[in-house]
C-alpha cells in the first residue's frame, strides 16, 4: 500500500502519551483500550486505511499494531511509516509467534514484537521503554547553534542568551523539533498545537512569529508541503 505524504512524530506536552492502537478483535480491542487509557490517552482503529488517516492528523507517541487486519498485514502500515521517515515507535502485537514471523516483523521496521497472549503489565512496559527516549525533560534540543528547552519554554541564542517563547510558540517548535527530518503539513500542526476552530493560516502566524524572535531559518517552508525544522546558525 503506498500513501503520500509525511506523517508527525509526538509532543509531549499532554499529559498523557497519545497511542494508536491498531486492533480488529471487537474484543480485544476496546479492552485493551480500557486497560492502557490508564496512563496512555488511546486511539483505536480496526484497518490500516484508519490508522494511516490517523497519524495524517494527529501526533502519537507510539503505535501498537496487530497483523491480521481486514484490509491487509499490519506491516503494510509500518512499512510506509518507514518509507516516509517517519521515526514513531511500533510494536507489533499478535497472534504470529514464529521466529520467521518475528524476523519478518523487525525487518519491516517495527522496533518490538509481542505475541499474543500477553500480559498487560508486559505491554505497557515495553511501551513505556520505546517512549522513554522521545522525552525531553530538562535537556535541550539542539537546533543549528540553537538550543530549544521545551520544559520551560525558551530557546538558547548563541548571541544573545535565552529567549522566553509563549506557550503556543513552544508547543509548535516542540512537534516539530522532535522529528526534524519529516515535513509536516498545517493540518496536522494545526491538530496538535491549535484549537481546532482556528484557521489554518495560524500556523503560518507562528512559524512568523518563532523566525522573528530566533532566526528566519529556524523553520524551513517546504512549498505546497508544510514546514519543517531548520538548521539556524
Amino acid at each position: 500500500m503506498k500513501r503520500s505524504g509525511s506523517s508527525p512524530r509526538p509532543s509531549q506536552g499532554s499529559a498523557r502519551p497519545k497511542v494508536l492502537l491498531i486492533e480488529d478483535d471487537p474484543r480485544l480491542g476496546p479492552a485493551t483500550k480500557q486497560t492502557l487509557e490508564l496512563d496512555w490517552s488511546v486511539t483505536l482503529v480496526t484497518d490500516v486505511e484508519s490508522a494511516f488517516r490517523a497519524v495524517e492528523t494527529e501526533v502519537f507517541a507510539v503505535a501498537i499494531v496487530d497483523r491480521r487486519l481486514p484490509d491487509g498485514d499490519g506491516l503494510d502500515f509500518v512499512s510506509w511509516l518507514r518509507g516516509r521517515d517517519n521515526a514513531l515507535p511500533v510494536l507489533v502485537l499478535t497472534a504470529l509467534g514464529e521466529t520467521v514471523d518475528k524476523v519478518e516483523g523487525l525487518d519491516a521496521g517495527s522496533n518490538d514484537y509481542l505475541v499474543k497472549p500477553f500480559e498487560f503489565a508486559e505491554l505497557n512496559a515495553r511501551l513505556r521503554a520505546l517512549t522513554r527516549d522521545y522525552s525531553s525533560g530538562g535537556n535541550g534540543i539542539e537546533i543549528g547553534s540553537w538550543v530549544f528547552f521545551p520544559h520551560n519554554k525558551t530557546l538558547e541564542s548563541p548571541y544573545t542568551g535565552r529567549i522566553l517563547l509563549t506557550e503556543k510558540e513552544a508547543a509548535l517548535l516542540e512537534v516539530l523539533s522532535v522529528q526534524p527530518a519529516v515535513t509536516f503539513s498545517r493540518q496536522q500542526l494545526l491538530t496538535e498545537v491549535f484549537d481546532n476552530s482556528v484557521q489554518e493560516g495560524t500556523v503560518d502566524t507562528y512559524v512568523h512569529y518563532l523566525r522573528r524572535k530566533a532566526d528566519t531559518d529556524l523553520i524551513e517552508t517546504v512549498r505546497g508541503v508544510g514546514y519543517r525544522l531548520g538548521t539556524p546558525v
